[in-house]
């Protein structure tokens, strides 16, 4: 490509990245809080409210990714047949419905029950996207693009328990609900009103970008339409071998194994942070919990984008998944046997940023040799099975809690899992072997 031909596509992916990825960003900003608020509920009234022990809380908690994998891969292969304005509005409708009756939930059955109705409403939602994302950004530069959205994790956990923190304290007693009701209550609600703004925003193809000019759209079309010309020709990975190849299975390990991570993190640090006072003597409020639980994702934020940005510059993948998950990995059980609380918010700090920066360029190895409907299914089954995760970490790590009186236990299983998934990251590589037979089946 010409230096010029270059400027020109740099000109056009920096438009259509102006124009998407902060809408983006602001749609999983609110679905990941909507998910993982339950966390900041817990400690703050929801446990003791509706009586609930650390394994009760950690199932409730989890049962949402049950949900959330029975419907996934046929929602991301809707998505594919009928556009994503149309499908992601659909699923932030009815999450938001959902998420907003939680904070009327009467009892433990009822809010198990909802947590997976929450999964079922919300499922495509996060591979729908980064799906979306192979239609307007080419390999290259994907894991940037993926970074640019998933930065919505960091700031989502770091605003969030701020936000969460402060509507839970102040919103005590309007309309008569607990804090923790109020809270669900208001971050509820956003998800139904941007439903109806991606239907009027989002743009399903850049054929039908009315915002790029036509020599714009011209370019970024035929650049992708030969990327995935390409991607078929050299792999020949139809539907059916992207849901059953034994590399789509060890990259949901892998995902699995970061999610773990993220997860472990996001249901339980307000809790972690909540039992320094008996560990340390340290007392905090509602709200001071909720700056210090903000600190090791503001970090995370910033790293997560700049490593995106090195693995896309120097076009290495692998060791910029498994690195991150090999620090993240060693550093998480370390953090509750260091002696004072700011050396434990490092090290929970430091595995923070392993688990974000990994995310992003995982999520550039698929789409490496997947193109189409194989992308829909492969990508949505690798999240689904991934986020078993979602339910895994905060049910075990909260029945290892109540079984062993304390979260070390619960968090060396998150370290050897993020160590295990980086060991399976490095035994895969970047790229399967090109196939050689004409079906793409070996």
């Amino acid at each position: 490509m010409s230096t010029r031909t270059a400027t020109a596509g740099d000109r056009v992916l920096t438009k259509v990245a102006v124009r998407i990825m902060p809408f983006l960003a602001l749609l999983y900003f609110v679905n990941y809080l909507d998910r993982v608020n339950i966390g900041f509920a817990g400690p703050n009234g929801l446990n003791k409210e509706l009586g609930l022990s650390a394994t009760a809380f950690g199932f409730a908690s989890g049962i949402f990714f049950l949900g959330y994998l029975i419907l996934e891969v046929p929602s991301n292969l809707a998505l594919h047949r009928f556009g994503a304005r149309r499908w992601l509005a659909r699923i932030m409708l009815t999450w938001g419905i959902v998420a907003t009756v939680l904070a009327f939930v009467p009892n433990a059955t009822t809010l198990v029950v909802l947590r997976f109705l929450l999964g079922v409403a919300e499922a495509g939602f996060f591979p729908g996207i980064i799906l979306y994302l192979t239609y307007w950004f080419p390999a290259a530069q994907r894991a940037k693009a993926v970074a640019l959205f998933m930065a919505a994790i960091p700031v989502s956990s770091a605003l969030g328990s701020t936000i969460s923190s402060l509507l839970i304290v102040h919103g005590h007693g309007i309309f008569g609900l607990s804090g923790w009701r109020f809270m669900f209550l208001v971050e509820g609600v956003p998800a139904m009103l941007l439903a109806f703004v991606t239907w009027f925003y989002l743009t399903d193809r850049p054929e039908k970008a009315k915002w790029l000019t036509e020599d714009e759209r011209q370019w970024l079309a035929g650049e992708l339409d030969r990327e995935h010309r390409a991607t078929e020709s050299e792999f020949h990975w139809p539907l059916r071998k992207a849901l059953t190849h034994p590399r789509i299975l060890a990259l949901a390990f892998v995902y699995f194994a970061i999610a773990y991570g993220l997860y472990a993190l996001g249901f339980f640090l307000p809790t972690i942070i909540a039992g320094f006072g008996a560990e340390f003597g340290t007392k905090l409020s509602v709200i001071q919990s909720g700056l210090v639980t903000a600190v090791p994702y503001v970090i995370a934020a910033l790293v997560m984008v700049f490593w995106a940005r090195h693995g896309d510059r120097t076009g290495e993948r692998k060791w910029h998944v498994a690195l991150p998950m090999l620090i993240g990995g060693v550093a998480i059980p370390i953090a509750l046997y260091l002696g004072n609380p700011y050396a434990a918010m490092a090290a929970v700090t430091i595995c923070a940023v392993g688990v974000c920066c990994a995310l992003p360029t995982f999520w550039a190895l698929p789409s490496n040799f997947l193109a189409g409907a194989a992308a829909a299914g492969g990508i949505a089954l690798i999240n689904s099975l991934g986020n078993i995760s979602g339910f895994a970490a905060p049910y075990i790590t909260g029945w290892l809690r109540d079984l062993t009186g304390s979260q070390r236990t619960g968090l060396w299983v998150v370290g050897v899992c993020m160590v295990a998934g980086a060991v399976v990251a490095l035994a895969l590589g970047a790229r399967p072997r090109k196939s050689l037979a004409p079906d793409g089946n070996r």
